[in-house]
């Protein structure tokens, strides 16, 4: 089994991969390989298989989402520990030994992270190939290295210790998944794509986004403008500037440079707290604005 044995030696000596060792330290487990062309050593584990196969799985089932799946395992497992006997113990149910010895158990340590890694290059148009499907990454890693995290439901592309992409991965073959804000850098060069490029095509945009695109109109200096405000993702987060496009469409307008000064305005420091002076200081005598006092004063020089 490649996914846990490096190397098979002599008898049942075995070189465990690393991430199968992990595994084994995360959950406490140690692991006691079988002699080959010995089935009858792992009889007991096919048996098992078998009792599940013919005995939970059938008829064929079937789930939209692993997620599904496996909720509607769990509680199909806990209902069969209730009502089957326990082999050894035959007087008492599976469920009812377990709840006996679960003070002695060791606490749960957590999921383990499981993902097959692997290294690829991403390429000049932003994409990896995994599985014979590509995935998009941001623009940051085109033409370099980064890493490939593999999980049963999804992918993560790490570059330089950063998360340039995640994905729900894909069993087909020959797809092509694309996250359009991978492509923001880009576009911001190049606003034309919007309408041509394929990672914009359809492209889900947020309700507020979705107005704006539709007042500014079509047109090379529309998606100019729409462009400049989607760029200020990069600087200010998608949140912010969804709050700056509602607010200018709210006031009845829709121009790129409304919102990028809401923006800026935003940004800007609050005022500083007002600072309460002491009943010591306030002034006996209030200041009078007169300006003739200047005139006195230059009559006194001159008399000097």
């Amino acid at each position: 089994m490649k996914t846990a044995v490096d190397a098979v030696f002599m008898g049942k000596a075995r070189r465990f991969n690393s991430r199968f060792q992990e595994m084994c330290s995360h959950y406490v487990i140690d692991p006691v390989a079988c002699t080959p062309a010995s089935g009858w050593e792992k009889g007991q584990v096919e048996n098992q298989v078998g009792y599940a196969r013919d005995n939970i799985f059938k008829p064929r089932l079937r789930f939209a989402t692993l997620e599904e799946l496996n909720g509607w395992l769990e509680a199909e497992c806990e209902r069969r520990a209730r009502l089957d006997r326990h082999p050894e113990f035959r007087e008492k149910t599976v469920w009812e030994v377990h709840e006996a010895e679960r003070a002695a158990l060791r606490a749960y340590a957590g999921p383990f992270d499981g993902f097959n890694a692997s290294e690829v290059a991403a390429t000049a148009t932003c994409l990896i190939n995994f599985d014979r499907n590509k995935y998009s990454v941001r623009a940051k890693a085109a033409r370099k290295a980064v890493q490939i995290r593999a999980y049963a439901d999804r992918i993560v592309v790490r570059f330089e210790g950063e998360v340039v992409a995640e994905h729900a991965r894909s069993f087909g073959r020959d797809r092509t998944v694309y996250d359009p804000w991978h492509y923001l850098p880009v576009l911001a060069r190049k606003p034309g794509a919007l309408r041509n490029g394929a990672p914009f095509i359809d492209w889900a945009l947020p309700p507020a986004l979705t107005k704006l695109r539709r007042r500014l109109g079509s047109g090379d200096e529309a998606d100019r403008r729409f462009v400049r405000v989607l760029s200020m993702v990069l600087s200010e987060g998608l949140e912010a500037v969804e709050d700056a496009v509602r607010e200018a469409l709210d006031d009845g307008t829709a121009s790129d440079d409304v919102i990028i000064n809401i923006l800026a305005r935003r940004r800007e420091p609050p005022p500083p707290d007002e600072i309460t002076a002491s009943s010591a200081l306030t002034l006996a005598h209030a200041p009078v604005a007169d300006c003739a006092r200047y005139d006195l004063l230059r009559g006194r020089h001159a008399a000097a």
